[in-house]
């Protein structure tokens, strides 16, 4: 429990900006609502709240790795990280300060999400297991921001997260299943964790079982792992250059 107090400073540091909160949460609402009404129209069932939920909360993801990101990138320039390294803290116990503290805030990314996508009229099932789906995308996006934050400045990084939020757009299947558009998109989708986390997790809400997501789920297992590896890398490297 070394890192505790930075944990909880950076903890602070997340809530003292509500806007950027709001954005993460406003923004995967308002495109919830919006897709619901085209189904309502049309009912295609594509843009229905049951497949439409998972793959926004998977999208809501992408501004826990912006924070993240900026948050060490701001860290790091302001040399307040220079004098941390002093204390007697591994990389990754400077990672965990740095990744934990945005755990709380994708539990209510999901349930904000959950809670909407009922009021509009899907019905989840499996809730329990689609949110350890989620926990490892979230974990995911955390361990990229942490990765970009530790390599790059701060105004670096808002360019490089906007790139990772449209690219998680793009490729995830958020707002349409790949398979349905096919091509390039679902080629490179399917080589990222994203599209694998929105299937599992439609399918689980929708009423399958673990037995059906395995592949889906060993994919987003094995980037967490290895993106969380490489966020420790990454910082360790970063302490090095100072």
């Amino acid at each position: 429990m070394r890192f505790y107090s930075l944990a909880s400073r950076n903890f602070k540091e997340i809530y003292r900006d509500p806007v950027s909160i709001l954005l993460g949460l406003v923004m995967p609402v308002a495109l919830l609502i919006l897709f619901s009404s085209i189904y309502w129209r049309t009912q295609v069932e594509m843009f229905s709240p049951q497949k439409l939920t998972p793959g926004l909360i998977v999208f809501s993801f992408a501004f826990l790795m912006m924070f993240s990101a900026v948050l060490l990138a701001k860290d790091r320039q302001s040399a307040f990280l220079t004098r941390l390294f002093t204390a007697p803290l591994k990389p990754s116990d400077f990672i965990l300060s740095y990744m934990l503290p945005f755990v709380p805030l994708a539990i209510f990314q999901i349930l904000v999400c959950f809670v909407v996508g009922v009021m509009l009229g899907a019905t989840l099932t499996n809730i329990f297991l689609s949110l350890l789906i989620f926990l490892l995308v979230a974990l995911i996006c955390i361990s990229l921001g942490i990765i970009v934050g530790a390599l790059f400045t701060v105004n670096q990084v808002s360019g490089i997260g906007a790139l990772v939020i449209t690219i998680i757009s793009l490729f995830s299947g958020a707002w349409t299943p790949l398979k349905v558009i096919g091509g390039i998109f679902e080629v490179i989708g399917y080589a990222l964790p994203f599209a694998h986390g929105v299937d599992a997790a439609v399918s689980l809400l929708s009423g399958s079982s673990i037995g059906d997501i395995t592949n889906n789920l060993y994919v987003v297992l094995l980037y967490s792992v290895i993106l969380f590896v490489l966020a420790i890398l990454s910082f360790r490297w970063s302490m090095r250059k100072k």
